[in-house]
């Protein structure tokens, strides 16, 4: 059987396999025979969905076979991906399920699952569902079925937690704030949060159809709230993305910061505070150089990870630590969620507008980074570039002629079929080069 879990869960192009209606309703039989075995009592399971056409089908897939186990399902409709985390463990549920592809294109979706505990599940879990998966599960007599029920409220017990993160002592009166909720899952909460805490709003990507999530709009595409910024003199930009996970800021300038700057800010502004656990700030292997650099001068310490919010989290829970996060935008603060939270942190940083009385455009430069190159390839399925000679020895003599001041890093991405190509190095030139030479190789690897 092919591997489902990737990084973040189950993710690809709607009915083509794995993202099928069939596999979806094997999955929900499984994850709910898991999550009710050996527990006494009645089992429930919260679903949440972004808003992708296919996400009816999934919705219902998932459901018959979460039912088909006994389980009692609570179906959330739209909402954040945080916002399963909060509400599986704050309505007890045995489980949450959130369909998303998160900034991917509409025409993807995925499935991405947390425990009672509102975290999302280990790899080692879910290599035991998968096992269920592959080996099918028995299902319950006909009157130990389970029911399925709508919550209509679920997006304002959402809003509540997430304003409850905001000083209580603060409003955001007399600010002008852009939000561009990329046709998403937060298209209803985000300027509903904002408006209700005082803000001027002006919205962006807060009208679905079923196609348009991600198009040209949010924290992958932050280019049109930049626009928006300047030509409404508003004093910053949130830009998320589809399931709300994750924020890029946009300064009054419509200059782009990304997940780096935040965490620098935040870090720095959290251990002068003493509030940040054990003095460290946990990131993966992709944030950049100049980060760690400026966390060492504030004698703080950096913990990278392997590529996924759900990696940082498990370091932060082993390590007892309280902030991360990616450079791409995902910001976790496990003091008030459970997984990345774009709008929470968009929040987080308003405060800190308020409080320390500075531009946008100031508190989202802390480091000047150093030159990072990113480059993608493109491979299809059951090929293997890694695994070639020839592409092998390209990273090999990319790495020595990078050696000493900068580094390379080569990965498959957990969530498309590509290969990431990624350098930094204080000389461009000579970064471009490495790099170059490791895409041509993977290039010539695929090619037909």
């Amino acid at each position: 059987m092919t591997k489902l879990f990737g990084t973040d869960g189950i993710r690809g192009k709607a009915n083509v396999h794995p993202m099928t209606a069939e596999v979806a309703l094997k999955i929900g039989a499984a994850v709910g025979r898991y999550f009710s075995a050996g527990r006494d009592g009645v089992h429930r399971v919260v679903i949440g969905k972004d808003t992708r056409l296919s996400g009816y089908m999934f919705e219902n897939a998932l459901t018959a076979g979460l039912t088909s186990s006994g389980m009692n399902v609570l179906l959330l409709g739209p909402v954040p991906t945080p916002a399963v985390g909060l509400l599986t463990r704050s309505m007890r549920a045995d489980l949450g399920v959130m369909i998303s592809a998160s900034h991917n294109p509409a025409t993807d979706n995925g499935i991405k699952f947390f425990g009672p505990d509102g975290f999302k599940l280990s790899d080692a879990v879910e290599a035991e569902i998968e096992a269920l998966i592959e080996g099918g599960v028995e299902l319950n007599p006909a009157d130990k079925i389970g029911r399925a029920k709508r919550i209509d409220d679920g997006r304002f017990r959402y809003v509540e937690r997430v304003k409850s993160s905001f000083p209580r002592q603060m409003r955001l009166d007399g600010l002008k704030v852009v939000i561009d909720c990329a046709n998403g899952a937060a298209h209803r909460v985000a300027p509903e949060t904002l408006w209700e805490l005082g803000a001027e709003v002006i919205e962006i990507g807060v009208s679905p159809n079923g196609f348009n999530i991600n198009e040209n709009c949010g924290s992958t595409h932050p280019e049109r709230a930049a626009a928006a910024v300047v030509e409404h003199g508003a004093h910053v930009g949130i830009c998320l993305d589809g399931d709300a996970d994750r924020v890029i800021l946009i300064d009054e300038t419509g200059k782009v910061g990304d997940g780096d700057q935040f965490m620098a800010l935040m870090a720095s502004r959290w251990a002068a505070e003493d509030r940040l656990a054990n003095g460290a700030l946990v990131a993966t292997v992709m944030s950049n150089l100049g980060l760690e650099h400026f966390l060492q001068g504030k004698g703080l310490r950096l913990e990278r990870t392997s590529v996924g919010d759900r990696y940082v989290v498990e370091r932060m829970r082993e390590g007892g630590f309280n902030l991360g996060g990616e450079q791409s935008g995902h910001i976790v603060m496990t003091d008030h969620a459970t997984t990345g939270d774009g709008l929470m942190a968009g929040l987080q940083f308003l405060a800190e507008m308020i409080r320390s009385e500075k531009t946008s455009s100031e508190l989202l430069n802390n480091f000047e980074p150093v030159p990072q190159l990113l480059k993608n390839v493109r491979f299809s399925t059951g090929q293997v570039p890694l695994e070639d000679a020839q592409v092998q020895g390209a990273i090999a003599q990319a790495e020595a002629d990078l050696a000493g001041q900068g580094r390379l890093l080569i990965r498959k991405s957990g969530t498309e079929p590509l290969v990431r190509v990624m350098a930094e190095h204080e000389d461009a030139q000579l970064m471009e080069r490495a790099v170059d030479s490791v895409v041509d190789a993977v290039t010539a690897a695929v090619a037909p």
